[in-house]
């Protein structure tokens, strides 16, 4: 049996569904967790605040303030930690869209509990909060430095804004840089566990994470495409740039 976190982290629970709500708590306890319960997305937006949780699964279909506007304002409150979506709502376009908002992952009710916490166990492990995580060594590549140990990565000296799933990604690509990695590599390396066919997550997060360096670093480009089988750190510089800023 997989050992529980060797201290306790605090998990947020944001389900109106009291029985639901109450199996995940239940569940997440036994496995060394404290856990907050919010019934809506104004509590859920609250405790977040206050409690500054490890992690939050989050419903979408809430009352006073739905999960999807919840997501968006974590997120642009500076937030940074790894949100799991848990919906009914089984629709490719709104998985895209949860995490172009900024969650980490997305699991369709119903599901196992077993499934929660595993999902729960790879998200944390991936953004340095959970016992069982991998060091992480600081990387200098061209006009980025990345420091996975604090959860900062830097783009010509200018801190940049990434979520812990955007800097796991990025740290991989260039760890392995000139090395091009698949969808698969990505999202086992990151996720912490097999893609499951047509899913888009890694798509998804790569095109934010492109947009994020570019707006940090004008005229160059990072991330690049390899056709027909995935991704690889390059720093490029684009047609008519004018060089580094500054």
């Amino acid at each position: 049996m997989e050992k529980g976190p060797e201290k306790t982290y605090t998990a947020l629970i944001v389900e109106d569904d009291e029985s639901i709500a109450a199996a995940m708590t239940f569940n997440l306890k036994k496995e060394g967790f404290r856990c907050l319960v919010a019934r809506n997305g104004l509590e859920g937006l609250r405790l977040v605040r206050r409690e500054n949780p490890g992690i939050m699964v989050l419903d979408l279909m809430l009352p006073k303030m739905d999960g999807w506007k919840l997501c968006r304002q974590v997120r642009d409150e500076g937030f940074d930690l790894p949100i799991i979506v848990c919906s009914a709502r089984t629709s490719e376009f709104d998985k895209v869209e949860m995490l172009e908002m900024g969650a980490d992952d997305y699991l369709v009710k119903p599901f196992s509990m077993a499934e929660l916490l595993a999902r729960v166990k790879a998200n944390l492990r991936r953004t340095g909060t959970y016992a069982a995580q991998v060091h992480m060594e600081t990387i200098k590549a061209g006009l980025l430095l990345i420091d996975p140990e604090r959860k900062e990565a830097f783009a010509d000296g200018e801190p940049l804004r990434l979520t812990p799933k955007e800097l796991a990604i990025l740290h991989l690509l260039v760890r392995e840089a000139p090395r091009p990695l698949s969808r698969e590599d990505i999202y086992r390396g990151v996720w912490g566990y097999e893609m499951l066919h047509g899913d888009r997550s890694v798509d998804v997060f790569i095109k934010r994470l492109r947009q994020k360096l570019q707006d940090g670093i004008p005229g160059y480009t990072f991330i690049q495409t390899q056709y027909g089988f995935g991704y690889k750190f390059e720093q490029k510089e684009t047609s008519g740039s004018d060089g580094v800023k500054g």
